[in-house]
This record gives structure tokens, sequence and C-alpha cells, in this order.
């Protein structure tokens, strides 16, 4: 019992000398701000990589923009801005169900959080479009659309957009009177909104 105590406290007084010398030679801080100017060093070049890609978006070379924001996704793949300009780039060359994978990941645990409110609700409507795209004639998939819509209006109230999606969701599943309602608010909210008076012209003509 004793030869074990002994080597114990032999143990913790090499462990408590370590520690007073890295502590003493600034070494666990050094390595902290290591760490901060290389994730940071990271981070700038990850923004300079979205940046082109949206240059190149801009300018109508999506192909461009995605290999750019593939470049700022494998520095920073947390920023969730990379995968939406990336699912972006990928809608308009017709590559719905990538860009769908796109924002499924910008969505997600790993990178949500660096969203705003506003931010992260419009990447669920764009979501919802692109579920509705890939999948028309699926009702199931179209119901998921629909709840992600409802969410979608909870936190940005005012977006036309997401109402008219809304509309056109609830319309595809047969929900006549639920996609009335939300062209009706889309109207409210913008009442020279084409795609609402379109829609609520369509239900009209239904009944």
């Amino acid at each position: 019992m004793s030869m074990w105590w002994d080597l114990s406290l032999q143990a913790l007084i090499f462990l408590v000398s370590i520690a007073a010398y890295l502590w003493t030679n600034n070494i666990p801080q050094k390595l902290f701000t290591q760490y901060h100017s290389y994730r940071n060093r990271h981070k700038h070049q990850a923004r300079r990589h979205f940046v082109r890609a949206a240059e190149h978006l801009s300018s109508s070379q999506p192909s461009s923009a995605v290999t750019e924001a593939d470049a700022a996704i494998q520095l920073d793949p947390t920023d969730a801005a990379s995968h939406i300009l990336k699912a972006v780039a990928l809608e308009v060359q017709g590559f719905n169900t990538s860009a769908l994978d796109s924002l499924n990941v910008a969505l997600s645990p790993l990178a949500v959080k660096s969203l705003e409110v506003e931010e992260k609700a419009d990447a669920m409507a764009k979501r919802a479009q692109l579920r509705m795209a890939v999948a028309p004639n699926d009702q199931e998939v179209w119901r998921v659309a629909e709840k992600e819509l409802r969410e979608v209006v909870e936190l940005k109230k005012e977006s036309v957009r997401a109402w008219c999606l809304l509309g056109k969701c609830c319309e595809g599943i047969g929900k006549n009177e639920a996609a009335k309602e939300a062209y009706e608010e889309a109207v409210r909210i913008a009442p020279n909104s084409a795609p609402a008076k379109e829609g609520l012209q369509r239900l009209e003509g239904d009944n």
C-alpha cells in the first residue's frame, strides 16, 4: 500500500511540475493563440473564396461559382452561407437534387448556427421549393414542404415569397382552403403580388 502511495505521489508531483513548466513558459496561451490564428486564417481564406463564388455567380458562371464555394466549404464547413451559395449555383445549372443536398448541410446542426433567423427562414423556403421541384408528384414530400413552409412563415411573417410557396404547396396537395388563406396573406403584404393573385384566380376558377 505504501509503495502505491509513493508512486501516486511521485506521479502527481511529476504532473504538477510539467503543468508549472508549461504555464511558466506561456505554452498553453501560445497554443491557444496559434489555434485561433490558424482558425482565423482559414476563415479569412474561406471568405475570399466565397466572394469569388458570388462574383462568378453574378457573372453567369455557376460552374466556377460551385468550385469556389467548395473551396470555401473545405476551409470552413461550418459557414452555412457557402453551402447556400453552392446550392443556388447548382440550381441555376439544373442540378436540383444536389442543390437540395447543399441546403440540407446548410440547415444541419453543423452550420445552421451561423445563420440569422431571417437567413435561416430564407434557406428553409428555398429548400421547400426544391423539395417540390425534385419530387413534383410525391404528395408525402410536398407535405414535408408544407410543414417546413409553415415554420418559415412563423420565422418571417412578412415574407411574400414564403406565403406564395405555401399557397402553391397547399394547392398541390389539395388543401385549397389553406392555399387560399396563404395567397390572401401574400396579397395583404404585397397587394400587387402576381403569383398570389394568379393563385387566387386558379382557386376561384376551380370552384
